[in-house]
């Protein structure tokens, strides 16, 4: 299958199984342009019931034979697909840019970056493939080797339309397992490159099927009996309902959920650079990061004059046409998601919030604005909704503290624990923080968004279930372990 590279042009969304592009069994599916819903970007059929078994059952067909190719060849495969991503990464992050919304410069970000992943994971056939340790009986040898899992489903956000699917299948596919693959259908596009990218590459018919349509077809998926695992990123009540069909299963599912994450900015802080990163984890990708930064806990004592640092530059802050080079921020991903950040707006204004700052943005559809809400001292502003749920847009919630000890206690203030930044020049309190807080990711003197493949991804509380992705850490989900007593 091939999409134009001009992104306002219709395009053929197609079903990839079994390694054939073929249409759709099931109803109409269009996806439309992020900054305008006239624009039609690509259409075509949802997969149908039957669809899903036939990607099952070429997943299965083709499982042992996978699983018995050298790792070698199959990280091959990926660093071809890699190289088919970076030639094209100009006009596929331009494609992902008009779907998703977030600047065409953060789009060819994102295919580089999941072309890296592919990358990293190509080099797992060079890393070390198990452990042997001692016997306690003589002439013995106990070796723990990793095996793969089978079949794997793979169910992806809107937000990261290819880096998320990378850092899924990649480690999927190079430890040995098949993948049916479906992800978000408001943003199906990038999903599409990178399954076309894998099979450019060569990679056998069966070993990765994808699946576009409704949220409906996660549930067939999580039903299928050739289901071995499933790794899942999206809302905390998706994921949830999926770990617990997993544990009634005996299925282990990976599930990366919900964030509400904090920015905090103690009285001895270097408040331009706070600022700064406080700004780009709050307003880059319009918000619209599950490490994005939403809550704001500022120490009394610095609070006004970083609040007009913040502030002054949001004035030079740029939203409009994701494609224009000029802009800092597109839009939400679609005019639905922005009436409903509108409402929780509301919502929280009704309840106390104040607006502390709105920037300018393009009006209606779904445009928005960059936001600042200040919220009321203790409980009363921790009981907001603007302080307890995730807008997923850019929009940011500030309280003030009096001391360290008050802002690691409005940090710990919620049901989330993804990722949290802590701006601060004092180490020891640096080391409290690691020891005291939360969350699976911590960042001192950097914004909160942000994740390396080469180290473990993932969140406390409800944050995140099963083990964490990328990394050493993808392992330890996608393989499962065989001890082996060995006596000549």
């Amino acid at each position: 299958m091939t999409l134009s590279t001009s992104a306002n042009l219709l395009a053929q969304l197609d079903q990839y199984i079994n390694g054939v592009w073929v249409q759709g069994e099931g109803g109409m599916i269009t996806t439309q342009s992020a900054s305008d819903s006239a624009v039609v970007l690509a259409s075509g059929n949802a997969a149908s019931a039957d669809q899903i078994d036939q990607a099952f059952q070429a997943a299965e067909a083709a499982r042992k034979s996978w699983a018995a190719t050298p790792m070698a060849a199959r990280g091959a495969i990926l660093v071809k697909a890699a190289a088919y991503l970076q030639e094209n990464s100009a006009s596929f992050g331009e494609q992902l840019s008009a779907e998703e919304g977030k600047t065409k410069a953060e789009g060819v970000g994102e295919v580089l970056r999941a072309a890296q992943i592919l990358t990293y994971y190509a080099a797992e056939a060079e890393r070390a493939a198990g452990t042997v340790y001692q016997s306690p009986r003589a002439g013995e040898q106990i070796m723990v080797t990793h095996k793969p899992l089978g079949v794997v489903g793979v169910i992806t956000p809107f937000n990261f339309p290819i880096a998320i699917p990378a850092w899924k299948i990649a480690p999927a596919l190079v430890f040995g397992n098949t993948v049916v693959f479906k992800p978000a259908s408001l943003v199906p596009l990038l999903a599409v490159r990178l399954v076309e990218a894998l099979a450019h590459a060569g990679l056998p018919a069966g070993v990765l099927n994808l699946v576009i349509g409704p949220g409906s077809l996660g549930d067939a998926i999580m039903e299928h009996e050739h289901l071995d695992a499933l790794s899942f990123t999206g809302s905390t009540g998706v994921g949830r309902r999926l770990c617990a069909a997993g544990a009634a299963r005996g299925i282990p599912v990976q599930a990366e959920m919900g964030g509400k994450n904090a920015s905090v900015v103690l009285a001895d802080a270097d408040l331009d650079l706070a600022s700064e990163q406080v700004l780009f984890g709050a307003f880059r990708s319009t918000g619209q990061k599950c490490t994005a930064t939403s809550r704001l806990i500022l120490d009394e004592s610095i609070a006004e004059e970083f609040l007009a640092k913040l502030t002054g530059r949001l004035d030079s802050w740029v939203t409009g046409d994701p494609l224009d080079p000029s802009v800092h921020m597109g839009p939400l991903v679609d005019a639905k998601a922005a009436v409903s950040v509108r409402a929780g707006v509301d919502k929280a204004i009704a309840e106390g919030a104040t607006v502390a700052y709105s920037g300018k943005a393009p009006n209606g559809g779904s445009f928005m604005a960059p936001t600042i809400l200040e919220l009321p001292a203790g409980q009363a502003g921790r009981a907001n909704t603007a302080w307890r749920e995730e807008f997923f847009a850019p929009v940011l919630s500030v309280v003030r503290v009096n001391g360290t000890e008050e802002a690691f206690e409005a940090a710990e203030d919620s049901q989330f624990g993804l990722s949290l930044a802590l701006f601060t020049r004092d180490l020891s309190v640096a080391l409290a923080a690691q020891q005291t807080l939360d969350v699976g990711i911590l960042h001192v003197n950097s914004e909160s968004a942000g994740a390396d493949p080469h180290v473990p991804f993932g969140g406390a509380k409800a944050s995140g279930y099963g083990p964490k992705e990328q990394g050493a850490a993808a392992r330890e989900f996608y393989t499962h372990t065989t001890t082996v007593y060995l006596r000549g």
